[in-house]
């Protein structure tokens, strides 16, 4: 049995293509699929459903996979370890993080870590959903919230601050809103994604505890910069994190913080971002030297804190 073709079957496990896991490995797809089916011919398994559109596993395939993929990583930092310390880190390294963070911030920082570490390839993926950083392989996964999973290791990034705001003209026309019951005559612009409906809670500082309040508006939609775009448009009141907004929007009065006595979330709970990875990836240097860049260069308090 090749470590070749068990490197070859988790990436086709991995994208379900066996075109994409070709171009990665810069093979012929034939030789993709001859070296898997030598590997399911040798465990006398079928791991993979072939279709002609798609590509997945079967139920032996899943926990193959699992178990082959830990035992790559083992032997990939194994071999990390007793390579020269001094040697310029190499090899894959996968990356999952919020959409629009990961598109304004850790996008841009990882293409200057890749300046810096030119034989390193990185895998980004950006979704917003709940990704399970030990069944998707992530090496290093950015989170926004609270950790629940005690089998991942973290390190904090920084507090995530939430800011309300209008653009001037919406506020010479709609009045500028006092406190929190005020912005259930407000149009807000509310964002929608995949758990819904998101609320609106505030509390004053000191205080224990946030509780929601009442907003409704013309306007939802899944994707944040949308509704960023439309509040400087002058159509409503936005609530989102710091990050998420060009501070050059303040400082030119395009946009006005509101309520800035009051602390706002989307969360009965404040929350702070996150890098999560699985303990075994704490062996890798690669993975160290990512998280290490990423912690010096956002800083603290975050760079984009305004």
């Amino acid at each position: 049995m090749q470590i070749k073709a068990l490197r070859l079957f988790v990436h086709v496990a991995a994208t379900g293509s066996f075109i994409d896991t070709a171009r990665h490995f810069g093979v012929p797809g034939s030789s993709v699929s001859r070296y898997i089916a030598s590997l399911e011919e040798d465990i006398g398994q079928r791991l993979l459903f072939r279709h002609t559109r798609a590509v997945r596993l079967t139920e032996a395939g899943e926990r193959y996979y699992v178990q082959v993929r830990e035992a790559l990583e083992l032997l990939d930092a194994a071999t990390e370890m007793a390579a020269d310390k001094d040697a310029a880190p190499r090899g894959l390294l996968r990356v999952n993080a919020p959409v629009a963070l990961g598109r304004r911030h850790i996008a841009p920082l990882i293409a200057a870590f890749q300046r810096e570490h030119r034989e390193l390839s990185i895998e980004l993926m950006l979704t917003d959903a709940f990704v399970d950083p030990i069944q998707e392989g992530a090496d290093v996964t950015v989170r926004i919230g609270k950790l629940a999973d005690s089998s991942l290791v973290a390190r904090t990034l920084g507090p995530q601050r939430y800011l309300v705001c209008a653009s001037p003209g919406y506020l010479k026309q709609a009045g500028t809103p006092s406190g929190p019951d005020d912005l259930a005559a407000h149009n807000c612009l509310i964002y929608k994604g995949h758990l819904g409906v998101q609320r609106w809670y505030f509390c004053r500082p000191g205080d224990p505890h946030y509780r929601p309040f009442e907003i409704s508006g013309d306007l939802r939609s899944n994707n944040a910069e949308v509704l960023v775009a439309a509040a400087l448009e002058g159509q409503g009141v936005v609530l989102f994190p710091s990050w998420l907004y060009d501070a050059q929007a303040f400082r030119t009065k395009k946009l006005v913080r509101l309520l800035p006595d009051w602390l706002a979330s989307v969360e009965p709970e404040p929350s702070e971002i996150h890098l999560v990875f699985p303990e075994s990836r704490l062996r890798s240097r690669k993975v160290k030297m990512l998280s290490d860049f990423l912690i010096e260069r956002i800083g603290t308090p975050p760079y984009w804190e305004f």
